[in-house]
C-alpha cells in the first residue's frame, strides 16, 4: 500500500526529546506527545532534521554531562 502525498502527519517527541511523525488523526502511541507542528511527511521530515541536532537520548546527555563536571 503506497501512501498519499496529501497525507497529514505531525511530529511527536518522547520523554527521551526523541522525535518522530504520526499520522494527523490518530492516537499518539503511549509516551508521545504532539510537538505542534504538522504537514506533508516531507514537511513533518524536515522540521525534524532541522531542530534534532543532538540523536543522543536525554538521560544519556545528562549522564554525560553530570560525568564532565564530576
Amino acid at each position: 500500500m503506497s501512501e498519499s502525498n496529501s497525507a497529514l502527519y505531525q511530529v511527536v517527541v518522547n520523554h527521551e526529546l526523541q522525535y518522530s511523525i504520526w499520522p494527523a488523526g490518530r492516537d499518539l502511541p503511549a509516551g508521545w506527545t504532539a510537538e505542534g507542528v504538522s504537514g506533508t511527511r516531507e514537511a513533518c521530515l524536515a522540521h525534524i532534521e532541522e531542530i534534532w541536532t543532538d540523536m543522543r537520548p536525554l538521560s544519556l546527555r545528562l549522564r554525560m554531562a553530570q560525568e564532565v563536571g564530576s
